[in-house]
């Protein structure tokens, strides 16, 4: 029997969300459709572990795979090629210094595909989550140049990180060796890579299953990191 999908109303950011439970195995954690994306539900969604991801041609749609892919900050692996690029210091990382020319960058289309998922709706509703002090960036700069970065949300002792960009090879890397390192000096416990791809394993991701992902969230969303967290970067 086909399951029918909850839609959202985009005039009450208050309505809950479907148990996560009931999402589809097939497309993979897809939970729900429409409704808006402001900052109470995105916050909400991001605290029950769910996430926004649709083509600009597409209603938003609300995800929230099993397993889910994270990193706990402990376990970073870093290659040998890797760790060679961080000895030279050829980026200067920064966080927070230019979100929005993150993002902008983040959005533009990869060599393999012509469009983006960060629509003009997903780009204002970060940026104002960054000006109320949830989204966050790290940046590597080349030369002056900003070369590569990535941004995600801050919610308690959590991470849930959400793209990534480079123009020079290995400088984003850099930035979230770097992001995750200092994450772990604050106090996180965990970041959120959403879905498995080989590039995020190679970094010591590993899948863990929605539940226990779920507890997790139950766990450290409602801790707080150290005082001095984004406040002094």
């Amino acid at each position: 029997m086909k399951m029918q999908l909850t839609v959202l109303d985009p005039n009450n950011p208050e309505q809950s969300f479907p148990p996560i439970s009931s999402a589809l195995s097939e497309p993979d954690g897809l939970l729900a459709v429409g409704g808006c994306l402001s900052k109470f539900r995105l916050l909400n969604a991001y605290r029950l572990g769910i996430f926004p991801w649709n083509s600009p041609d597409e209603p938003i749609l609300w995800w929230s795979p099993d397993p889910r892919l994270v990193l706990f900050p402990d376990k970073l692996t870093i290659s040998r090629s890797l760790a060679k690029t961080l000895r030279k210091q050829q980026f200067t990382i920064t966080f927070d210094r230019v979100f929005t020319e993150v993002v902008k960058a983040c959005a533009m289309p990869r060599k393999e595909d012509l469009g983006t998922w960060i629509t003009q709706g997903i780009y204002q509703a970060y940026h104002d989550l960054h000006q109320s002090g949830y989204a966050h960036s790290a940046e590597a700069w080349s030369n002056g140049e900003l070369v590569g970065g990535l941004y995600g949300i801050a919610m308690g002792r959590i991470f849930f990180g959400e793209s990534m960009f480079h123009t020079e090879t290995d400088a984003s890397k850099v930035a979230f060796v770097s992001l995750v390192e200092q994450l772990k000096h604050w106090g996180y416990k965990l970041v959120d890579c959403q879905v498995s791809t080989r590039h995020l394993i190679n970094f010591g991701a590993e899948e863990i299953a929605r539940v226990d992902f779920t507890n997790m969230l139950n766990q450290y969303c409602d801790e707080s990191p150290e005082p001095s967290a984004w406040q002094s970067v």
